[in-house]
């Protein structure tokens, strides 16, 4: 049936067959592009709708990084996932190019197409049944994790990881990871999918596992597109606290801040750690907050402080402990995001900086960008630096260093969109970072604004590469899956 046109929609404008691009420089993200006109094209019959009016396409081609600007020919809102098999199979023939979107929070173009169709996944946001003894839930790729856990909760179950942004799309962040602070136990979101429903690049719907279909199954999870459309997938379920402890711990030394930071996930003392880097009175960054927070029953004992700080080298005096509602943790930045929307700030431009850094020298390499970093050019942003343990990370596209115990490092800088100096200093300036992070043996962890070419990805994939190249020419034979990555 998807082959059969029902209406008919005009899809005029700059297709991935029908511009010639020149060249896109990522400093002065500038296109060259010379189009073409596009003739009538019929769509085939759909449960949702297709939109080429002006403000969708100038909606889809901004993200949350406002740096990176591609313009789609259409915008698919599935109503069912037969819509997306439908659009995908029809860009295929038409040889357009595809990016799905979901709560549009990419920082660098990643998920925008120029001249191609973007799917909106946030009208697959359905969120199965959760039984009080079940282990998993199944949900669309549009869902956000707030949802998702409010609807487990009711059970007195949670996944077991979260990012620090709950309004981020289950598929989303399973297209790059998903890191939190409860990553030192048990691994990324992507460590805890047992199975992924999604859309091949050529246009086949294909439910995947560890066990079925693995090799799509794996080149999907962190993937970042490349192979197919996350449209559901199935997570895993533990029990959840009522209730947590929060501390927050000063400290005035980054290695004494970075070693018990280790001890504490090395020990599994606590179910979350991160950490925060802040300015001091001069205004350098060189106080930092080490965040840890125990779980309470029913999944815990009620946190006992001696306990859980004894050995800790924090200064004495600053120390804040909380008790929360488990939500109310996992929520806890609701109030700044408010805050910053009524400013108007979340609305600026997001040049960030993400990188895995070996634990061997995590100091020296988070020390010379904090060294150089200003208040004004961090924004009204957020720095975080916080361990993992290797040994729970079990994706094989999400490249960590060979380092038992690497460090997310996270500058979140926030600056005026249409400052656009310093957004080439900063963009220049990551790229610089990632590479004395490189030759030390770190990665990056691709949601930020870094410069990347084809060569750079090659060597980012390293091992891995091989099984995603092979993926690709497999499960997008026509290579028309998310462009804005760059990595093919």
């Amino acid at each position: 049936m998807f082959q059969t046109p029902s209406r008919r929609t005009v899809l005029r404008g700059t297709a991935a067959a029908g511009a010639a691009v020149t060249g896109f420089d990522p400093f002065t993200r500038s296109w060259a592009v010379t189009a073409s006109d596009r003739s009538l094209i019929a769509i085939p019959r759909l449960d949702g709708t297709v939109h080429t009016d002006d403000a969708s396409l100038t909606a889809d081609a901004e993200d949350f990084g406002h740096i990176i600007h591609r313009r789609p020919v259409a915008v698919l809102r599935p109503g069912s996932v037969r819509d997306v098999v439908a659009m995908v199979r029809f860009c295929n023939a038409h040889r357009l190019q595809v990016a799905p979107r979901g709560q549009g929070h990419a920082t660098f173009g990643q998920a925008q197409v120029q001249g191609g169709l973007i799917i909106e996944t946030w009208p697959l946001a359905s969120i199965g049944p959760v039984g009080p003894h079940s282990t998993t839930v199944t949900v669309g790729a549009g869902a956000r994790w707030s949802s998702v856990v409010e609807a487990t909760l009711a059970l007195g179950l949670t996944p077991p990881v979260f990012t620090d942004y709950l309004e981020l799309s289950v598929g989303g962040t399973l297209s790059v990871g998903g890191i939190g602070g409860q990553a030192h136990r048990h691994g990324t979101q992507t460590d805890n999918v047992t199975e992924l429903q999604v859309v091949t690049g050529a246009g086949e719907f294909v439910r995947c596992s560890p066990v079925r279909n693995a090799d799509l199954f794996f080149a999907v999870l962190a993937g970042l597109g490349q192979c197919a459309v996350i449209v559901g997938a199935t997570l895993r379920l533990v029990p959840a606290p009522e209730t947590v402890r929060r501390y927050l711990l000063p400290y005035d030394n980054l290695q004494t801040f970075l070693d018990d930071q280790r001890a504490l996930v090395s020990e599994r003392r606590f179910a979350y750690v991160e950490g925060q880097v802040t300015t001091d009175a001069g205004g350098a960054f060189r106080r930092y907050v080490l965040e840890a927070v125990a779980y309470g029953p029913p999944v815990g004992p009620v946190p006992d402080d001696s306990t859980l700080l004894a050995g800790l080298h924090h200064a004495p005096s600053g120390v804040q402990a909380s008790d929360l509602a488990y939500y109310d943790f996992l929520n806890r930045i609701a109030p700044d995001v408010a805050a910053l929307k009524a400013a108007g700030l979340w609305s600026y431009a997001h040049p960030w900086l993400n990188l895995l850094l070996p634990s061997r020298c995590a100091a020296s390499l988070a020390g010379s960008t904090l060294d150089v970093l200003t208040p004004a050019d961090l924004g009204p942003g957020v720095i975080l630096l916080y361990p993992l343990l290797r040994e729970r990370i079990h994706t094989p596209l999400l490249r960590t260093p060979e380092d038992p115990v690497p460090y997310l490092f996270a500058v979140l800088r926030t600056t005026a969109p249409d400052d656009t100096a310093t957004l080439d200093r900063l963009i220049t300036a990551n790229r610089s970072a990632y590479d004395a992070a490189r030759a030390a043996g770190g990665t990056q962890y691709p949601v930020g604004a870094i410069p990347f070419t084809r060569a750079d990805w090659r060597d980012h994939f390293g091992s891995a590469w091989p099984r995603l190249s092979t993926a690709r020419r497999t499960y997008d034979p026509r290579g028309i899956l998310v462009p804005g990555q760059g990595i093919f």
